[in-house]
């Protein structure tokens, strides 16, 4: 006779859907520039240090933010980029961010 099992088994879909919780659903958004595919990205599920490009700042790891890419499946893994969730809303109301030397001016 072999023994009891104490654990109910567990079938992949609730792994699935944990991984989906963890790295968010993709949903595709529509902007003056077109459409984005968008993932939002949990704070424990992000690991690394990423430069959002609405603000030019830092989003430090555990730091719970966007991921946007062209929806448009031209794109590659490069076209990626990590966004403050807020960046990201008002992206339409901001202009482009001026990246600017270290001998550049400041104001003018």
């Amino acid at each position: 006779m072999s023994p009891r099992r104490n654990r109910p088994r567990r079938d992949d879909s609730a792994r699935l859907d944990a991984d989906r919780v963890r790295h968010g659903v993709a949903s595709v958004q529509q902007w003056r520039d077109g459409d984005w595919q968008v993932r939002a990205i949990s704070g424990g599920a992000s690991t690394k240090t990423y430069r959002c490009p609405g603000c030019d700042q830092e989003i430090p790891p555990g730091v719970a933010h966007l991921v946007a890419w062209p929806a448009d499946g031209r794109g590659d893994l490069t076209d990626r980029r990590h966004w403050h969730s807020g960046c990201w809303k008002a992206r339409d109301r901001r202009g482009p961010v001026v990246q600017r030397g270290r001998s550049a001016p400041r104001y003018g």
